[in-house]
């Protein structure tokens, strides 16, 4: 999971180097939740997380273009097992998290002047449905050594990808704007419908072990969502 979310936030970072290097660039970043829609309510529930966003707009045009990433965790279990069958009185937590990644091609119509600037977006994209288990150090009494790198090992259960396309809009309120350069300081409030295609994947529960073995119980449908997400955004 961390080295996942390093190549994630290193995307991200390398992506608004380059684009912030241009005028008219628009980044952005906040918080996600996930609604499933259809049969995909069915199976999974409402998750959490966070995006990113990098538009190109140039001048005061209405029309913009970008990539989107966002990373949604829909469940979560954690156990407490032993470190092994020869050393029982050592213990750590054994973490199952079931995640979705989405990356998308992003279209966007807006306005580009006033306080207030709604938009529409169109997109298209994918969606990558992945479970993945870690084992983590489960003692924190001592926090004065702990340093983070509580991870001992980690592994990738299940994973599918499916193709995506949707639609969706916001509204941006400007709350800072710079006297001497173009740059805006915005909140952005967007909802978005995304059609997902049909994927095998794992939930809460999904994974079953009898005589050292792993059963997987999967599930497979359309992966519909419905994608709220506040944050900040920056215009140059």
């Amino acid at each position: 999971m961390q080295m996942r979310m390093g190549v994630l936030v290193l995307i991200l970072l390398l992506t608004s180097s380059a684009l912030f290097a241009q005028t008219g660039m628009q980044a952005g970043m906040g918080i996600a939740i996930g609604v499933p829609m259809n049969e995909f309510a069915d199976q999974v529930n409402t998750g959490g997380g966070f995006g990113g966003e990098f538009l190109y707009a140039p001048g005061n045009g209405y029309f913009g273009m970008g990539l989107g990433l966002d990373y949604l965790i829909y469940g979560s279990e954690t156990r407490e097992e032993p470190f092994s069958t020869t050393i029982p009185d050592v213990t750590v937590d054994v973490t199952t998290t079931n995640s979705i990644l989405l990356g998308y091609l992003l279209l966007r119509v807006q306005a580009k002047e006033g306080p207030i600037q709604p938009y529409a977006d169109g997109l298209f994209g994918f969606d990558y449905l992945f479970t993945e288990t870690q084992i983590n150090d489960d003692n924190w009494d001592d926090w004065d050594d702990h340093d983070g790198s509580d991870q001992i090992a980690s592994s990738t259960n299940f994973d599918d990808t499916a193709m995506s396309y949707g639609f969706g809009g916001g509204c941006k309120f400007r709350v800072w704007e710079s006297s001497t350069e173009a740059t805006e300081v915005f909140v952005d409030v967007q909802g978005r419908y995304l059609r997902g295609g049909e994927a095998e994947y794992l939930k809460k529960g999904s994974i079953h072990r009898e005589n050292s073995k792993l059963l997987f119980d999967v599930s497979k449908s359309k992966t519909d969502l419905l994608l709220f997400k506040v944050g900040a955004s920056v215009e140059f």
